[in-house]
């Protein structure tokens, strides 16, 4: 098929060499448009093969010495089929055998075959790596950290409530200018994998010491719920969470799970959570200054553990879930 901005189609095509047998070959690649030399090009095809010198050619060259032989193919496919062998399983016994591949080549024509994922070759047409489920089987036996960064909101609010050129935005520029504070507020935030008990903190910083400090306090805050101990922390790779500082607070008898790098659904809980409280809290409504944010967030807590539902607590609040009951010191809140 000719490409959007292509000057001749088939039907164009014919027309040309229908006008250059009665007329010079520059004068009707003007008319039309293009170069003698293009004109020249279909004319001499017409003249050579037909109609059927005007179709397009597939671009693929006519010789390729260094193509995959077709028994390599075919050795390919069939241990595809019959052993579901991985592309680099596929590469290391070809070059077992004496042919050197490359495994992005094997990647590519098992896609070709309609064999590139592992669905396609099970007979019920499904994913036999079914993905695993972290579950935390009582309170203290997961709990999951992550940091959440968002930006700071300047005294009198910022460009999301006066607009990014309104007079107010050009203060607040000016201000940080001047010294004020600037930049970005760090979310720490803690959750218990078997309640959903959760903690958060608006902090200045995600450094080693800072992500300690924050564990040691949610340590006292699930004591105070009845959770004595952790059993296991579960955290991404971030720098913080790989400090010494905040190896000490861990302890000896705790274990620090890292998350498989660049894989955030291992620490799925605390992510969701993070979603829930931009969508409930950070951006649900305006704010004109950064302690207006954090007082919220304080009191959102509160409702989050103690109020709302929760769908993996069968439709109970968190709190709910723990075996000691708790006594929710700020009933009422606004």
């Amino acid at each position: 098929m000719p490409h959007a901005n292509a000057p001749l189609s088939v039907e164009g095509r014919r027309r040309l060499v229908k006008r250059c047998r009665t007329r010079p070959i520059a004068h009707v690649a003007a008319e039309m448009g293009i170069s003698r030399a293009c004109a020249s090009k279909w004319v001499n095809r017409w003249r050579l093969h037909g109609d059927a010198g005007l179709q397009d050619r597939p671009s693929s060259p006519h010789r390729s010495p260094n193509a995959t032989p077709a028994w390599v193919i075919e050795q390919i496919e069939s241990w595809r089929r019959e052993h579901k062998w991985s592309a680099q399983r596929i590469t290391d016994e070809l070059v077992s055998i004496g042919f050197v591949i490359n495994r992005r080549t094997v990647s590519r024509h098992l896609t070709r075959l309609g064999l590139g994922e592992r669905r396609f070759i099970d007979p019920g047409g499904e994913n036999n790596r079914k993905p695993g489920k972290i579950i935390a089987r009582w309170p203290g036996h997961l709990v999951h950290l992550d940091v959440k960064k968002v930006g700071r909101i300047p005294d009198g609010g910022g460009w999301r409530i006066h607009g990014r050129d309104s007079d107010q935005a050009k203060v607040a520029s000016r201000a940080k200018s001047a010294g004020a504070k600037r930049g970005y507020v760090y979310l720490h935030s803690v959750v218990d994998g078997f309640s959903r008990l959760a903690y958060t903190e608006p902090l200045g910083d995600e450094k080693g010491a800072t992500a300690a400090a924050f564990l040691a306090r949610a340590k006292v805050w699930f004591a105070a719920h009845g959770i004595n101990h952790i059993h296991r922390v579960v955290t991404d790779n971030g720098a913080c969470y790989r400090s010494g500082d905040f190896a000490r607070i861990v302890g000896q008898g705790t274990r620090h799970q890292r998350t498989k790098p660049y894989t955030p659904r291992h620490n799925g809980k605390v992510e969701r959570y993070q979603r829930i409280m931009a969508e409930e809290v950070l951006y649900a409504r305006e704010f004109t200054s950064e302690d207006a944010r954090s007082a919220a967030i304080t009191v959102w807590n509160i409702h989050y553990n103690y109020h709302r539902p929760h769908s993996a607590a069968a439709g109970k609040p968190p709190a709910a879930r723990l075996r000691e009951s708790v006594t929710n010191v700020e009933p009422s809140y606004s």
